[in-house]
């Protein structure tokens, strides 16, 4: 379950969350579906996309740091379209948060071959003392192009990097990557590691999330066509901080502690969908809206947060002006019942041929459970203006049980589901599922 949760052996848990409140509600139903494998052989797959080029083939990201194309044959193709597995910190492999994290393609990739990588490097070498004793790993975001030779091929050689920030701790990070329909590139940056947003390279008096001279804890928005002096993009002249000393232009939305993931709708009002991750009680997804103040680390979801007691949520805080998730739950670390799960899986809004599916976002949650494969499916349906949580029986597998790993979505709306039996980074074992019914 890489980049939200921390290994057991580390807190229990302690840099995590979950919930349940909606399904509880009255109206709350399940939803039945079923899961048609589409790929095997897999380590940790982290997303599956479809380059914006017509070619139906589907591009999925290895933790590791593979990328792999699935065919409009449906078979995987032998070699990768990218192996950058060098250039990634050596991952832990019973249970890691660090590797291959986003994939993204130019919105002109038929004619640029342009794509963006998100991914775990190591330390820059001309950081400072302190960062380079301290500090886990740098995560970068980078620009490819794909081989003159082959459109299953990238250009390893043409990376140039965009966007570098050193990390303090191994999770926490994040990282997905998108354009959005404006056509500017999105980018979810988790606190920075450790637990309860404090610690090294956190903000000690506001925590990462509410700081905003800090790019972590955020949703970015940037131009990767343009730049500007010092950096290798350009900031979007109506990005909501700009123009103030106080924040840094890059900020689209800000208090998160780890978005795993975010999607944009592919209909409706095209909105930004993040799952963000909590500390020990509460898991929650947002839409998140310009300039938005999503809580953290004030508030764990709907609830008042005290980093110094996690478990113990205080009656009031300062949150005027915070903007609540549409849908939250309990974690299975804390609440014993009615739990739904350890740490937040982010979906897509689908928009594919079910007619019963339109418009309901498709997410679940790694598991409810750290050392058993207990992962769990969920629909959220918009219910009379309130979002409704739905748990997901699995009707072709009735006792489906893998770690749910992420989701994808094709160029047709249908969404996939990312699972694998281990913790860790390693195995070559783990599925890719297309929901159908």
């Amino acid at each position: 379950m890489p980049n939200r949760m921390k290994p057991l052996v580390v807190a229990a848990i302690a840099g995590i969350a979950a919930g349940t409140w909606l399904a509880s509600e009255a109206g709350a139903a399940e939803v039945t579906l079923k899961l048609d494998t589409v790929a095997e052989g897999l380590t940790h797959p982290l997303l599956l996309v479809e380059p914006p080029d017509g070619t139906k083939r589907k591009f999925v990201i290895e933790q590791p740091g593979v990328i792999r194309i699935i065919g409009a044959d449906g078979k995987l193709v032998d070699e990768p379209f990218l192996n950058i597995r060098e250039r990634i910190p050596k991952l832990t492999p019973d249970f890691d948060e660090r590797g291959l994290l986003g994939l993204a393609f130019h919105p002109d990739y038929r004619t640029n071959g342009k794509f963006y990588i998100a991914y775990s490097n190591h330390l820059s070498a001309d950081a400072d003392l302190g960062v380079r004793l301290w500090y886990s790993h740098t995560n970068v975001v980078s620009e490819f192009q794909v081989s003159k030779a082959s459109p299953n091929k990238a250009d390893a050689s043409t990376e140039r990097q965009i966007l570098r920030t050193d990390w303090p701790q191994f999770n926490h990070n994040g990282h997905w990557i998108g354009f959005g329909p404006d056509g500017f590139l999105y980018i979810s940056m988790g606190d920075g590691g450790y637990a309860n947003d404090w610690g090294i390279g956190h903000n000690v008096t506001l925590g990462n999330g509410q700081d905003l001279r800090s790019l972590n804890g955020k949703v970015l928005r940037i131009d990767v066509n343009g730049t500007q002096r010092g950096k290798n993009y350009a900031i979007p002249a109506d990005n909501p901080f700009v123009g103030r000393t106080d924040a840094l232009p890059e900020i689209w939305a800000y208090g998160f502690r780890n978005p795993w993931r975010c999607s944009f709708d592919m209909g409706g009002s095209r909105q930004l969908f993040c799952a963000d991750v909590g500390q020990n009680s509460y898991e929650e997804v947002n839409i998140v809206t310009k300039g938005g103040n999503f809580g953290w680390r004030v508030k764990e979801a709907t609830h008042c947060f005290d980093y110094a007691n996690p478990n113990k949520h205080p009656a009031t805080c300062k949150s005027d002006g915070m903007i609540d998730p549409i849908i939250e739950y309990q974690n299975c670390n804390v609440f014993e019942k009615d739990c739904k799960g350890l740490s937040i899986t982010g979906g897509y809004v689908y928009r594919g041929k079910i007619e019963a599916l339109k418009g309901k976002y498709i997410f679940g949650d790694w598991s409810k459970q750290f050392a058993k494969k207990d992962g769990r499916l969920y629909v959220g349906t918009q219910d009379g203006g309130k979002w409704r949580l739905d748990e997901v029986k699995v009707s072709n597998m009735p006792n489906f049980n893998a770690y749910v790993l992420a989701f994808g979505q094709d160029s047709d709306g249908e969404v996939y589901v990312m699972a694998t039996d281990i913790t860790g980074p390693v195995g070559g074992q783990d599925r890719i599922y297309r929901v159908s019914q």
